[in-house]
């Protein structure tokens, strides 16, 4: 019978001992949820603030999903490269509807 060899990354103690940090953003998530539902029963001046809130907690949940279950932790300057083209496509997007404001010229101004 032949005898397969496991690499490091796929042995049981690899695995265990990522298996902990998965435990951990696990925990993280329930906790941060919990918040989130927690800020939704404040009276809270502004409907706006209740969404900023809710929306930063989201973004730090998907950040840590994104970050350990899909171990992008580790892809550091593919991730930081990406990123950065992102938010450069990010500004040419918002950047856009500014440039449609002069083509109708003056007469369009007013209405």
């Amino acid at each position: 019978m032949a005898e397969t060899t496991h690499s490091h990354s796929e042995s049981p103690e690899e695995f265990k001992k990522h298996l902990g940090k998965y435990y951990a953003v696990f925990v993280a998530l329930i906790c941060l949820t919990a918040i989130t539902v927690g800020v939704s029963y404040l009276k809270l001046e502004s409907r706006g603030l209740a969404i900023a809130i809710a929306l930063v907690i989201a973004s730090v949940k998907a950040g840590l999903v994104a970050a350990v279950f899909m171990h992008l932790i580790d892809e550091k300057k593919v991730i930081y490269a990406v990123l950065i083209l992102t938010a450069l496509f990010f500004l040419l997007v918002l950047g856009l509807p500014s440039l449609t404001v002069y083509e109708h010229g003056p007469a369009f101004q007013g209405q």
